[in-house]
């Protein structure tokens, strides 16, 4: 069944990619659309008969390179299995928001479909190398994504995009080598190295590991001061690539950290914990600060990527410098960070659709450029106010959830720490009322290459409240009934922090 849900988009893509151009441009994005859905129903019935508690499940296991201990290796656990269904839920928005598109659909399709083969098989790969062939190979679809449907600057930005993910991969190849030489015997098994703990008693070599694959996780996360090839990249990405990116690839980073790096390297993680705690304490500052200065509407959303990522790298962080005392301010820290992993990608997801709405109907993200849209567009306002409050922590909403637990968890042992990340929050109120008071409220002004005061300026579209509302409201069920998801991540944070604790 696991393999099947990764396999499946590859397969319609490969299929697309045999119908002739000319083809009408329904038949692409229906195509994509419903081998979406499809992948969403079986990763339901996966979850429907996912048993809590019970470990990795749905575990399959072939020889791929025997001679290296390489193998098709791929299951899930309560880590992994809520972000392939997140991701699942994310293509299937960006298949119905990119109903209208017109440039080389049939490509456009079958690039976002296997981009979704790369995002499931790397949160379900059980191998490093499998891993990292899913890690790369999301890289190079991102870039073409970027630069064949991207804005004017797009060519340069999916550049930046590419050299930086690109050396960021190889230092995470060079760790997984390592990790590889240390395992007696040899293997890239994720499961076989995590029960022989390969680096202990061997400190400088295990740091040395940790830091090869902090360095290349850190790059796609990305954490300060890893992070500059994020705005621009999402900038000049179409709106559904971008959502991708900041809701899915984003994640491949924090996830890594925990699925390889906290259980495979406990004592290198223990020893160098308050290090990760501090990258996230900057990155939520120096995101929120940074986002409050800019003038873009996408690009100040981009910003706020960094500042959420950076609550899970001090959630993990604080996971590993907390004494064994501590054992349920450890879990809520864990467990808030997988938490915020889904309400991110949903919430942020959101976001990066409405910016692309905004786009498409005025052709700037400068803020300065609009004004008063609410009364031209107010399912557009009332969206986009739903997505920045629930984005900003608010009651009610899944974002409350993921943070309280990551302050909650954070707060006992690192005090000083949490209390700066506290700011961040206020900093991301600010900053999403300033943007939504200078665009949406005031007197009517629109972009001169947007439709003139006398005409109508479009509200939302069918096909976009499609993509849209659901993602908003799935963040409004995990805020006010997340037990759902919870019991779910639970025991697998447990199980995280009995293997840390080694």
């Amino acid at each position: 069944m696991l393999t099947a849900i990764i396999l499946l988009p590859t397969a319609m893509a490969a299929l697309l990619l045999c119908v002739p151009r000319g083809a009408p441009r329904g038949l692409f994005l229906t195509a994509w659309a419903a081998t979406a859905a499809a992948d969403l129903i079986l990763t339901v019935i996966v979850w429907a008969g996912y048993e809590h508690g019970e470990g990795m499940q749905y575990e399959t296991r072939a020889r791929w390179v025997p001679s290296a201990g390489i193998s098709y290796h791929v299951g899930v656990d309560g880590l992994s299995l809520p972000l392939v269904a997140v991701s699942c839920v994310l293509f299937l928005a960006c298949a119905a928001y990119a109903w209208r598109e017109t440039r080389r659909p049939r490509e456009f399709a079958a690039l976002f479909l296997f981009l979704q083969t790369t995002c499931l098989g790397l949160f379900a790969a059980l191998d490093l190398i499998l891993f990292f062939v899913f890690f790369d190979l999301s890289i190079v679809v991102m870039y073409f994504i970027i630069a064949g449907w991207g804005h004017r600057g797009a060519a340069r930005a999916a550049l930046k995009f590419f050299l930086y993910t690109f050396l960021g991969s190889l230092a995470l190849l060079l760790g997984f080598i390592g990790l590889y030489l240390a395992a007696e015997p040899h293997t890239f098994d994720i499961i076989e190295l995590t029960d022989s703990n390969p680096t202990a008693g061997r400190a400088t070599y295990g740091a040395l590991v940790l830091l090869a694959i902090a360095v290349g996780l850190a790059v796609k996360t990305p954490t300060v001061p890893f992070h500059t090839w994020l705005p621009p990249a999402h900038t000049e990405a179409p709106a559904a690539g971008s959502a991708i990116l900041a809701g899915v690839l984003l994640k491949m980073g924090t996830y890594g950290f925990l699925r390889i790096a906290m259980p495979v390297l406990p004592d290198a993680w223990r020893e160098y914990a308050l290090v990760f705690v501090g990258v996230g304490v900057v990155s939520v500052l120096y995101g929120a600060l940074v986002a409050l200065a800019q003038t873009d509407f996408k690009r100040m959303v981009a910003y706020t990527s960094v500042n959420h990522m950076g609550y899970i790298t001090l959630a993990i962080g604080a996971a590993g410098a907390v004494g064994a005392d501590q054992a349920e301010a450890r879990r809520l820290a864990v467990t808030g960070a997988v938490f915020q992993m889904v309400s991110h990608g949903l919430l942020t997801g959101a976001l990066f659709l409405l910016s692309g709405v905004l786009y498409e109907r005025g052709r700037t993200y400068e803020m300065s450029a609009y004004s008063g849209v609410a009364g031209r567009a107010p399912v557009l306002a009332s969206l986009t106010g739903v997505a920045a409050f629930a984005s900003l922590g608010l009651p009610g909403f899944s974002g409350f959830i993921a943070e309280f637990q990551i302050l909650t968890g954070s707060l006992g042992p690192e005090p000083v720490a949490t209390g700066l990340a506290v700011l961040g929050i206020l900093l991301t109120a600010g900053l999403f009322l300033r943007a939504l008071q200078q665009v949406f409220l005031g007197p009517l002004r629109l972009p001169v290459t947007a439709p003139g005061a006398d005409r109508p300026f479009p509200d939302m579209r069918v096909h976009e409240g499609l993509a849209i509302v659901p993602l908003l409201a799935l963040g409004v069920v995990l805020g006010l009934a997340p037990r759902f998801v919870l019991d779910v991540i639970e025991p697998a944070s447990r199980t995280v922090l009995d293997l840390l604790a080694r």
